[in-house]
């Protein structure tokens, strides 16, 4: 064997996953290959590398983004997202986490896999690392205005803005104190994202030492999926990147934390902004630092001890903390986490005092004490390991692709010397808990060594401060006023100078024929949409898809959304999150939930609605509930599916409580994640009746709702009056018109069917019907929404037409030709903005741009406007538009899991949007020309018909909402 040839270590099936994992060690320079072998065409890569922060200056993240920026082979800015137009890739990014540094994409088509394979092998071994493209990535100083000397100073870059995005969110907050302090010695101490106010600190010349330091093929690790064989990866590692290097002597490692010796207790704060109470909104979290995550048994063993305290409102610790009146809620990060090389162990509070910490602990530590002495019930501890298996047996897919979790999965324990194939093949690791379990001391047994003899604790106390957000703007005003006292007049030159040079960079049009493409000869012929079939299961119509579901059977219960008063129609969200986490039939909710988590991987409950594909006006909405379970519990899963959708129990007013004050607190705390998702849907509100009831349901307007219902239920019959108007709904949906969708392999077709006839013996469907009709919507939106953040998300929507239409195709291509040519460059390498782009929403016939951690307001929405004189005026090639539709049909084309193909199947003939209709639509989409663009860019995004929503900070929308006439909105 010659030193250019992987040498195979080993080689395991593994049939829950229908995979053979593979390991391969390159001999010269040590690098080595996982492969998991699958007869999947949906191949997946990933090249992942140790990489270990010394602080919190984002180096490994900011690294991640400017090594995209342009390499040896593919010298031009913006490889990166000029390889997303040139693809039909059902996956490409970069991730950096607390430990490692991975770059994954994946891809159906064999050409453009390799494509991106020469791109990504570069990219990641041989960057070109412009300091420009750092500045632009990281951070960088410029004047206000960046011609002129004497106006202030202010900090600037991608990543910078998206970590003070990121860092708005007081969960993120949390977590990252919770990890500074359960790992004080470590490169977990660190915020490997970045700190806002330390990024600045970075220098070019570290941001290169650390790339020699952790991008070596000696510290990499290729991991690959799907039907290419090991050796077609391997032959073009060692040809693109492999036969440059030889091995490194890299001592790079995660140390082992120093473990403390009494538990420690931390008092920190984070801001609030636009509210003066105070009350009732701090965190309170203990953590308990665990074993190393490279030993299966002993993260499996804090998995299954994590379930049994938490898993579902039964469990003994999750049942404490929701109902104990010293929170509002279980902290988000209640659970056992393993994205550390040595695990840990989190549960708490949020919407609590300061003054409860103590008696939080003290609730904490007696639920533990409990469990400790007494135990618990076996069968809970049985639906824990059900659980597990459910999770190792299901396939994913979608957005994110089956082989790319599978790979994320297994990095862990590769990273750290762990054995990665044991780490998927639970199987033998499931049978030894489940002989394990049959002691009855296993459970208090693992509760006092994890956790009561552990003194590795903290305690985090994370109270809001009203002024901590206008220090934070002080400090870094005051620190920028420094800078610029300390430049001298060639300093301050150099400063605009520099600026003038990046925005001639970000201005070149870089050549795109150095980078590999496929066209539209590569896209395939046909779209593959799943087939179901009609079959009776007792009085209902049923839609039976035969997939691989992988021994899973899946089951909805579909109904027609009927008449609904106002009241109701704004209840709906609330109904269906509570519906699923109250009592049902004879059983309270605890008797539920421990009766789900036995026989089913969970029970759902949702709505849907959209707009003819003629005519957005004209609606269907449905109520959905849905649940998952091995075959062997198909009959208990509909027993619980058909007691949930006729019996649900609303008289547990406790319980009600409790629920509104969680989902209140999930909401809020959610926004600035999804403040693009929040801005779109209040701007396109005033478009369609689908888009008003999507504001009222899932927007802002519903968050606000749901604050004035948790506010109302403190009055003494609010509590009374909601469960009332919840039973009312229950009755009503009991009316609707309703059929199954069952999904499972077709191996079990009429075992599935038998069973499912056998149990379901639901009451006839009402006379008379009367469908919900949402109202019309009426009048221009332009709101400015006042929420806590450090960041802005804009947005603005246009009036287009229904998916049928001939312009719908031409508007869904505008949307990635406007996103690829004009927006990416002007509000992401200009503005500074994390994400922006343009999308029609075929739902609510709107046209939409939007900004993600944004820090302009006004540039943005004139940027807006920008690309569409951009569109009608500007010079384009055919190439931009063949980009623009190869965007679109990757989308289009995306594969789902095997159950979610026949979902989306079923639910899109629900709306019109058959196999037919998707077909025509995909035809038309290779059909579209800049002519097309063009035409309905100027017929449909005409500045007088924009609809605009701006989600920021109170102090930012005072001073834009007089120039751009905003009415601004308090949640």
């Amino acid at each position: 064997m010659n030193d250019s040839t992987f040498e195979k270590l080993s080689s395991r099936d593994i049939p829950s996953l229908n995979v053979t994992f593979e390991e391969y060690r390159h001999p010269r320079t040590g690098a080595r290959h996982l492969h998991l072998a699958s007869e999947d065409t949906n191949n997946a890569f990933m090249v992942a590398f140790l990489t270990v922060p010394q602080d919190s200056t984002g180096v490994a993240h900011i690294l991640e983004h400017t090594a995209l920026c342009g390499s040896r082979h593919y010298p031009v800015r913006d490889p990166f997202f000029m390889m997303t137009r040139r693809s039909l890739s059902t996956f490409m990014n970069a991730f950096t986490s607390s430990d490692w540094t991975a770059y994954p994409f994946a891809s159906q088509n064999e050409k453009d896999f390799d494509n991106l394979l020469q791109v990504y092998l570069d990219a990641a071994f041989f960057p070109n690392l412009h300091e420009l493209d750092f500045a632009q990535e990281g951070h960088r100083v410029e004047f206000a205005e960046a011609d002129n000397a004497d106006s202030e100073l202010v900090f600037k870059g991608v990543v910078y803005n998206e970590m003070k995005g990121a860092m708005s969110s007081a969960v993120s907050r949390l977590w990252q104190l919770l990890q500074e302090n359960l790992f004080p010695t470590n490169t977990y101490h660190y915020n490997s994202g970045g700190e806002p106010e330390q990024i600045p600190d970075l220098t070019y010349e570290d941001l290169l030492a650390f790339h020699r330091r952790h991008y070596h093929p000696s510290n990499a690790i290729f991991l690959t999926y799907g039907n290419l064989p090991a050796s077609w990866h391997q032959e073009r590692f060692e040809k693109r990147a492999l036969k440059e290097f030889d091995r490194l002597d890299i001592d790079l490692r995660v140390p082992a934390e120093r473990r403390y010796t009494a538990p420690v207790a931390v008092e920190s704060a984070y801001p609030l902004e636009g509210e003066d109470d105070t009350r009732d909104r701090t965190h309170i979290v203990m953590g308990w630092l665990l074993d190393r995550t490279t030993d299966l048994k002993a993260t499996l063993e804090a998995h299954l001890l994590s379930g049994v305290l938490l898993d579902n409102s039964a469990s003994p610790l999750r049942q404490a903390l929701e109902t104990t009146d010293l929170g509002a809620a279980p902290s988000e990060l209640c659970g056992f986490s393993d994205s550390t090389m040595e695990g840990a162990f989190m549960c708490g509070l949020e919407g609590s005092n300061p003054e409860s910490a103590d008696a939080v602990e003290e609730l904490i530590l007696g639920v533990l004490e409990k469990v400790a002495a007494e135990g618990v019930e076996q069968d809970m501890v049985e639906s824990v390991l059900h659980q597990l298996e459910l999770s190792q047996r299901e396939i994913s897919g979608g957005r994110f692709p089956y082989g790319l979790r599978l790979m994320i999965n297994a990095l862990g324990a590769a990273i750290h010397g762990g054995d990665a194939a044991a780490v998927l093949d639970l199987d033998w690791a499931l049978a030894t808990l489940r002989e394990d379990i049959k002691d009855t001391d296993f459970i208090p047994g693992l509760t006092r060594r994890l956790l009561l003899d552990n003194p590795h604790r903290v305690r985090v106390v994370m109270a809001p401060d009203t002024e901590l957000a206008r220090h934070q703007q002080a400090r870094e005003k005051a620190r920028l006023a420094v800078m610029k006292e300390a430049l001298d007049e060639p300093a301050r030159q150099a400063v605009i100078a520099r600026a003038g040079a990046l925005e001639a960079r970000q201005m070149t049009e870089d050549d795109p024929s150095m980078l590999p493409k496929v066209g539209l000869e590569d896209v395939a012929p046909d779209l593959v949409v799943a087939e179901g079939s009609e079959a009776r299961v007792g009085d209902l119509t049923a839609t039976w898809f035969g997939q691989g579901t992988n021994g899973l059977v899946y089951t909805h219960v579909v109904v027609e959304l009927p008449e609904l008063s106002k009241a109701q129609e704004d209840l709906l969200p609330v109904f269906c999150d509570c519906v699923t986490e109250v009592g049902a039939g004879n059983q309270d909710y605890l008797e539920t939930q421990r009766r789900q988590a036995a026989v089913t991987g969970g029970v759902n409950a949702g709505f849907s609605m959209r707009g003819a594909v003629d005519d957005v006006s004209r609606t269907r909405g449905f109520y959905t509930l849905s649940s998952k379970a091995l075959v062997r519990n198909t009959a208990p899963m509909v027993e619980m599916l058909q007691k949930v959708y006729e019996r649900p129990r609303f008289d547990e007013l406790a319980r009600l409580r409790e629920l509104v004050s969680q989902l209140r607190l999930q909401r809020e705390m959610g926004i600035t994640d999804h403040g693009h998702a929040l801005a779109m849907a209040a701007a396109a509100a005033g478009l369609s009746p689908s888009a008003t009831m999507a504001h009222r349901w899932n927007g802002l307007e519903g968050i606000r709702t749901l604050k004035r219902l948790d506010t109302a239920l403190r009055e003494p019959d609010g509590i009374k009056d909601l469960s009332e108007q919840l039973e009312g709904i229950r009755d009503t949906l009991l009316k609707g018109p309703r059929r199954l969708l069952v999904v499972a392999e077709d191996g079990v077709r009429d075992e599935v069917l038998e069973t499912v006839s056998g149990v379901w013996r639901g009451p006839m469907e009402s006379g008379t019907f009367s469908p919900l009709v949402p109202p019309r919507p009426a009048g221009v939106v332009k709101e400015g929404w006042a929420v806590n953040t450090q960041v802005n998300f804009c947005a603005r929507a246009y009036p287009t037409v229904a998916v049928d239409h001939a312009d719908a195709a031409a508007l869904m291509v505008l949307g990635r030709f406007l996103t690829n040519g004009f927006l990416h460059r002007a509000i992401r390498e200009q503005g500074g903005a994390y994400g922006s782009g343009g999308s029609y929403d075929s739902d609510a016939g709107a046209f939409r741009f939007f900004s993600y951690r944004d820090p302009r307001v006004e540039g943005t929405l004139a940027d807006f406007e920008r690309s569409v004189d951009w569109l009608l005026s500007a010079r384009h090639e055919p190439r931009q538009v063949e980009e623009a539709i190869l965007g679109v049909i990757g989308a289009v084309d995306r594969p789902e899991s095997p159950a979610g193909e026949a979902v989306k199947a079923f639910y899109g003939e629900l709306h019109g949007r058959d196999a037919g209709q998707r077909r025509r639509l995909r035809s038309r989409l290779l059909e579209v020309n800049l002519e097309d663009l063009q035409r309905v860019g100027e017929t449909w995004l005409r500045p007088e018909a924009a609809h605009t929503a701006v989600v920021s900070d109170r102090a930012t929308l005072e001073r834009v909402a007089p120039q751009l006439g905003l009415n601004i909105q308090a949640l």
